[in-house]
């Protein structure tokens, strides 16, 4: 899939394979420079270890800390594009005390949160309907 994608900017890894099951990590390395950049993320990383400024290290030590047997760890979301309020607001509550639930929960801006949570929602119908219509991954993805 990567010499398909990768063109595309796009990179698919393993971050985790246990008992028959892989944890799948889809993205675009511009797109994560840019999330990992954001001064909030940037303190955030270095609380847990990382090197903020090189995406390509952040995600082999997002790889070390999920497959250590230590504590989840839930920055992760700053890989999946989450608002680092977000983030941050989740690992401090312990998963609790959020505004809302959609995609992830909110801590920071409620309405912001669910006006992404809508298009994410509508371009999955979309998509999903692309593939049942039997376009491919190929042709489903947008070069970025």
């Amino acid at each position: 899939m990567n010499r398909k994608l990768v063109p595309k900017g796009i990179r698919i890894l393993p971050l985790k394979v246990r008992k028959g099951r892989a944890l799948i990590y889809v993205y675009r390395p511009n797109a994560l420079e840019c999330d990992l950049a954001d001064h909030r993320s940037r303190g955030l990383l270095l609380r847990y270890g990382y090197t903020p400024g090189d995406s390509n290290r952040c995600v082999i030590h997002l790889i070390r800390r999920l497959r250590s047997d230590g504590e989840f760890p839930h920055e992760i979301g700053l890989f999946l594009s989450y608002p680092p309020e977000d983030v941050l607001g989740f690992i401090l509550n312990k998963a609790c005390h959020h505004k809302c639930i959609g995609c992830w929960k909110v801590y920071g801006d409620e309405q912001m949160a669910k006006s992404i949570f809508r298009k994410y929602e509508e371009c999955s119908k979309i998509y999903s309907q692309q593939w049942e219509q039997g376009k491919s991954i190929e042709q489903l993805t947008v070069a970025g």
